[in-house]
């Protein structure tokens, strides 16, 4: 109930946003304009597309992939999202297994068909899938080939490049406690890799919360938002320590580095990451950031617990995603409210701004 309270406070009294304002969510399984829908109608405020950030929109952004060929993995309209995203020439999981039938040894009853169907290039993975068995199965199938999964595994010198979307380990719905979210899948993906393989997964890009693609790309729509002038603070509002406090954070870190006239975009992204290429971001101008400070504010209606302490977090118990360091100050929000509505009468108060309603 506090949500639509708080987004009546964001408006004036002709119903539009008093400042520029985006959704930035790790869901990946739809097209945007079907989240804004679903937005629109949770919260009753009119919200368009074009302030929805879903974990695959950055994909956009990352042209060199676009001519290559794909296998995509996750759930929802898949060919469709990625032919939205640009991407040319898409071949999803059920796709291989069709041509591939002998692959899937779930399904005992099938039969092979032709023709044979080569999957090169790159593999994009958008979300957890339904049948995790048989993503795992051909996704490791493909790895392991380099792209022809007809043929019989054996280690290349060099391993396809993995797209990731989404690394929420897990995730809060109507049940009372979190449930597996992408993080999961991948984290079951990059075992079983390395068991067979004794190599690390490696990733060409991890997108989604807490990219720091993401909340560069997040700013972009803000600035559209807001015919191109130049943003002072942007308030980051989320529920999960591991993703949206940790993502406010190192964008917030990257703004102040970037004020400081640190210009290498690698050894920015380093500070954050164990991977120096984990969260490759594109030398692009309409990606400028212009933002002083990027300030984060937790609430606790969702996977985070203040009654569970910061387990998620401790030098034993570590939810975020392998790539990602283990620094407590990026996990440290700035502010921490009961609820969204809480949130924004704190920004709202901050900025000296008050709503005609």
């Amino acid at each position: 109930p506090a949500a639509r309270r708080a987004f009546r406070k964001l408006l004036d009294r002709n119903n539009n946003f008093l400042f520029p304002v985006v959704f930035v969510t790790n869901a990946g399984s739809c097209q945007r304009h079907h989240k804004a829908q679903q937005l629109s109608h949770l919260l009753d405020v009119q919200i368009s597309p074009e302030q929805v950030v879903l974990s695959h929109s950055p994909l956009r952004m990352l042209k060199s992939f676009h001519d290559k060929c794909v296998l995509v993995s996750g759930q929802g309209p898949l060919t469709d999202i990625a032919n939205s995203l640009g991407f040319q020439k898409v071949v999803n999981v059920e796709q291989l297994r069709e041509h591939h039938p002998l692959l899937d040894m779930v399904e005992h009853g099938t039969r092979p068909k032709p023709p044979v169907m080569l999957v090169r290039r790159s593999i994009i993975l958008f979300g957890e899938p339904i049948r995790w068995e048989t993503n795992l199965q051909l996704l490791i199938d493909v790895l392991l080939t380099n792209g022809s999964p007809a043929g019989m595994h054996a280690l290349a010198a060099s391993q396809l490049p993995v797209l990731a979307c989404n690394i929420d380990l897990t995730w809060m719905a109507e049940a009372p406690s979190p449930r597996f979210g992408h993080g999961m899948f991948l984290l079951c993906l990059e075992s079983v890799y390395r068991k067979l393989t004794g190599r690390e997964l490696q990733y060409e890009a991890l997108l989604g919360k807490p990219s720091l693609l993401t909340y560069r790309y997040a700013e972009r729509q803000l600035r559209l938002q807001n015919h191109g002038r130049k943003l002072s603070t942007v308030y980051a509002i989320g529920d999960n320590l591991m993703t949206d406090i940790y993502g406010a954070n190192l964008y917030d870190r990257y703004l102040s580095q970037q004020h400081a006239a640190m210009t290498t975009t690698t050894k920015l992204v380093a500070q954050g990451t164990g991977s120096q290429v984990t969260m490759t971001v594109p030398e692009e101008e309409e990606l400028v950031s212009a933002a002083a400070q990027c300030r984060s504010i937790l609430v606790c209606t969702g996977v985070y617990n203040p009654s569970d302490g910061n387990t998620a977090v401790s030098e034993s118990v570590f939810h975020g995603h392998r790539d990602l360091v283990l620094d407590l100050e990026l996990v440290e929000p700035h502010h921490v409210v009961e609820d969204v509505e809480e949130a924004v009468d704190l920004l709202l108060q901050r900025e000296n701004l008050t709503s005609d309603l």
